[in-house]
């Protein structure tokens, strides 16, 4: 992983991730020890020198496995409480956007029309409707658990959500638990070309974000993180219709079969484990119906 810009704020989240004393954490990047308290307190408002980005360069490179995970998780987690209000308080203000009155989650409004669909940006016509601006989050997905008696995934301690873990999507669901959850919330999963629709906006972009190949604006294999991310992590990634996390972090089930009665259903989205080359959300993926893994989850949708 790499920091595109160092300020005060990410060398301030690398010395914590490396467990260091403001001294230690000098010695190793080469600067006064008071220069550490001055960093942190200014924050994203100081940026480093050309010098002083090499210097942490090294160190986070030559850092091990374990301080790079909790310096990418402190960065996650920062951006996270810093992005969610913001974001919530925008989409407010859009008129397209609802709370769905069974499961709580935000959903927008994704207006009647053609549509650019596919590879070869096909015209396809699809009726308006509602989509989760957001994955099914962990913590979404508890009151399911709770209100169902659902089995819960596999990774929870104990068949409990975990707290660190409230605003992730929910990942080791099957196709069968994803449709589960979105009948208890009367909702359903999109078909492959709603998912796309909300993705890529009515005039056929290749990103939701334009047609920029930028690996930066999404959960995936190239940022290093290999984790999932809180699911508004990525708002310069968000879609034309306000949609997060429409590339990278999980692939999503969709209700559309990709055979006939062949037992398996198509994903949408690619995840945090996915080459960027697969993130663009006009390809096709597909897996069985019991299928459960790591970086695979779903969002629903529901009629205006």
């Amino acid at each position: 992983m790499g920091v595109t810009r160092w300020t005060g704020h990410e060398a301030g989240l690398l010395r914590k991730a490396m467990r260091k004393t403001g001294k230690s954490f000098a010695d190793l990047v080469g600067v006064n020890p008071r220069q550490i308290p001055r960093w942190e307190c200014r924050g994203e408002t100081l940026e480093l020198s050309l010098v002083n980005q090499a210097a942490l360069d090294t160190v986070l490179a030559q850092a091990d496995r374990d301080v790079q995970q909790r310096f990418a998780a402190l960065l996650t987690e920062r951006a996270a409480v810093e992005h969610y209000e913001r974001a919530e308080e925008l989409l407010r203000r859009d008129s397209r956007t609802r709370r769905h009155p069974v499961d709580g989650k935000l959903m927008t409004l994704v207006e009647e029309g053609i549509y650019l669909s596919g590879p070869n940006n096909r015209s396809v016509w699809l009726e308006s409707y509602l989509i989760d601006v957001y994955p099914t989050t962990n913590e979404d997905y508890a009151r399911f658990v709770l209100a169902t008696g659902h089995r819960p995934p596999q990774h929870w301690p104990d068949g409990r959500c975990p707290a660190n873990l409230a605003t992730y999507p929910v990942v080791w669901v099957t196709w069968h638990d994803a449709t589960a959850y979105a009948s208890w919330s009367g909702k359903a999963l999109p078909t492959s070309q709603q998912w796309e629709k909300a993705a890529r906006g009515p005039k056929g972009r290749i990103y939701p974000w334009g047609d920029e190949p930028t690996a930066a604006k999404c959960n995936v294999a190239p940022t290093g993180i290999d984790a999932t991310t809180p699911v508004s992590r990525y708002q310069s990634g968000v879609s034309p219709y306000g949609v997060f996390d429409m590339c990278g972090n999980v692939w999503e089930w969709c209700c559309t079969e990709e055979e006939p009665d062949n037992g398996r259903y198509e994903l949408k989205g690619s995840a945090f484990t996915s080459p960027f080359e697969r993130t663009a959300p006009s390809l096709q993926n597909a897996a069985n119906a019991t299928m459960k893994d790591n970086d695979t989850g779903f969002r629903c949708v529901s009629p205006p």
